[in-house]
């Protein structure tokens, strides 16, 4: 465990789960921070809300252009491997902004942070033990049923040349970021838990709930 700033010592209290996309990891971190009285912290909303002003500022100091990319170049204009390999070079910089969100919480009882740029290889220097997180994939069946039945999961919100295109790159994207993520977890001995959909969202996070069991202040089950 590293030696990280950490001053009112919510980093060594987190709990994590990282993953993939539609892999329901929103989802079960509530289930769990319900039936456990545990806070839960949520990437993405941060991610795409409260860091867009540190995004802004870090483009404005290393001399980039302030509006958001392009949505053709994020897009259409870039293969799945070439947006796969941007997103990872990303995650170390939005991550130190959510470790500065984390710092400013005192909490005396464990918390949950779930996203899908909580990455092991990040995550690992700061816990004492690889059971503080958990890593949720979804199966290749599990994530065609999102994408038949997902409205947000479907298609590529912006409006682009070609969203066919745009979202079968998204797709693969996704994907290999997912496959990643899973050799990194098992590089650093951290639980990978496939979603199949045939367990519900209750058994999954009782899953979780066991991996997390020595920090989770009852033995209530989840059921």
């Amino acid at each position: 465990m590293a030696d990280v700033w950490d001053p009112h010592g919510s980093l060594r209290r987190m709990l994590w789960i990282g993953g993939a996309q539609w892999a329901g990891k929103t989802t079960v971190s509530e289930l769990v921070a319900d039936r456990y009285g545990l806070n839960a912290y949520h990437y993405d909303y941060h991610d795409s809300r409260g860091h867009q002003d540190r995004r802004v500022a870090r483009r404005l100091a290393h001399g980039e252009a302030l509006a958001d990319p392009d949505v053709e170049d994020v897009w259409v204009n870039h293969g799945p491997e070439a947006m796969a390999a941007q997103v990872l070079a990303d995650f170390p910089t939005r991550f130190e902004w959510v470790l500065d969100d984390l710092r400013a919480w005192f909490t005396s009882r464990p918390a949950i942070a779930e996203g899908w740029g909580l990455r092991p290889e990040l995550v690992a220097p700061l816990i004492d033990s690889p059971r503080r997180m958990v890593v949720l994939v979804p199966t290749e069946e599990f994530r065609q049923h999102h994408l038949r039945t997902l409205p947000r999961a479907r298609a590529v919100e912006a409006r682009v040349s070609n969203p066919a295109l745009a979202q079968a790159n998204r797709v693969e994207r996704d994907r290999l970021i997912a496959d990643d993520a899973v050799r990194s977890a098992r590089r650093h001995g951290v639980r990978v838990i496939e979603v199949d959909g045939v367990r519900d969202a209750a058994a999954v996070a009782a899953e979780v709930a066991d991996v997390f069991a020595p920090w989770l202040p009852g033995p209530s089950p989840i059921g």
